[in-house]
């Protein structure tokens, strides 16, 4: 039987004779509608009844990497394991694939992820007043809105950001090109630094069609930016490791946990250490930016 098909009998078993909640039925639900786009992603076309627990370790190691934290990884589990459970009861398999597999312990080291509190008490740090500080707001909006690599970050163009459309035209390893969409409140603090704060800089030739520029107009450099994160997390104290990459990881998480789409994020990060760039040819510039719209906490 088809996943969909499985997964709203799945549902109509939890509302009618569970009694569960809207949301928690959601959650459930979401949960099991992870794993299917995890395969899917990992080009696994296999029916409910033939996952292994072999795929759903490597499900829980993909959400792992991606920076989910143990406690959301123990509850995706529950919920797939009350899937298979119900496929059991429902006499639709004779063994749940998930029944030894165990939940990650919660004192498992991941990387460190910021809250929405945390983003906001760095931005609000920051010293409005100042030239440099009107770069680094953007910078840091551009970072937890788009997901990007400090790499990605420091060589991102002018002439590729699309101010109308709210997209970054994003070059990354490999040299691969993919759309990113921005959110508006990046997108304004992009637009005060580029027209209030840039224009005034003597910009050197070479860096004439790059972004953010240091004070003597030329591109800045991957270490300036971990710099610029480390002192403001200096300044509010915050108990964390923080570097560019921890905003990659929380943009990834906070669009999860929120209810994106994998697919979706991965086409946003530029990721293919699950599959391969073709399986997201089909996802178009909408999709992606209602994704951003829907799940993002600053949008």
């Amino acid at each position: 039987m088809a996943w969909q098909q499985l997964i709203h009998q799945f549902k109509h078993h939890l509302l009618l004779e569970r009694s569960l909640s809207e949301n928690s039925v959601s959650a459930y639900e979401s949960d099991v509608q992870k794993l299917y786009q995890f395969l899917q992603l990992s080009n696994l076309d296999v029916s409910p009844a033939l996952v292994t627990e072999a795929h759903i370790q490597l499900f829980l190691q993909y959400i792992a990497e991606i920076g989910l934290h143990a406690p959301s990884q123990a509850r995706i589990l529950s919920g797939i394991k009350t899937f298979y459970k119900f496929l059991m009861e429902e006499e639709l398999i004779s063994q749940s694939p998930a029944m030894m597999v165990e939940a990650p312990k919660l004192r498992r080291k991941l990387p460190d992820t910021l809250d929405l509190a945390d983003i906001d008490n760095l931005l609000a740090a920051i010293d409005l007043s100042t030239a440099e500080g009107a770069r680094n707001r953007a910078i840091l909006e551009t970072l937890y809105s788009s997901g990007l690599r400090v790499s990605e970050l420091v060589d991102l163009k002018i002439s590729n950001v699309f101010f109308d459309l709210g997209f970054l035209k994003i070059l990354g390893k490999g040299n691969k090109e993919r759309l990113v969409p921005i959110g508006k409140e990046a997108l304004k603090y992009l637009t005060i630094y580029i027209h209030q704060v840039r224009c005034h800089i003597a910009v050197k030739p070479e860096s004439a069609n790059i972004v953010f520029l240091n004070r003597r107009g030329n591109q800045l450099s991957r270490v300036m930016i971990f710099y610029i994160i480390k002192d403001l997390a200096k300044q509010i104290n915050l108990p964390k490791k923080v570097s560019p990459h921890t905003f990659r990881h929380s943009f990834a998480t906070h669009l999860i946990e929120g209810g994106a789409d994998l697919r979706a994020v991965q086409e946003m990060l530029g990721h293919e250490s699950i599959t391969t760039t073709e399986i997201y040819t089909h996802l178009d510039m909408d999709y992606l930016k209602s994704v951003i719209q829907l799940h993002h906490p600053r949008s």
